[in-house]
């Protein structure tokens, strides 16, 4: 691990000792999990991007899914 420098405003900093408190952890442990979260979200993101844009460049066509009709039906609940 490496040790790095940030700097945080001060009401942020409260609330992250309280939850860091209440979930009895560290800073640095609280912030790594934050962050690991954060670029998992940003990943997520950029895959949705990405596949949005895939159907603007090829959009589904009439019939495309036709064969898969038949898949979606759950039957009786």
């Amino acid at each position: 691990m490496k040790t790095i420098q940030m700097t945080i405003d001060e009401s942020l900093l409260e609330e992250v000792d309280q939850v860091t408190q209440d979930l009895k952890t560290t800073r640095s442990a609280f912030i790594r999990s934050a962050l690991r979260l954060a670029l998992r979200r940003q990943a997520i993101s950029k895959l949705e991007r990405q596949h949005a844009e895939g159907y603007v460049k090829h959009p589904v066509t009439p019939g495309e899914f036709d064969a898969w009709e038949a898949e979606q039906t759950w039957g009786e609940l």
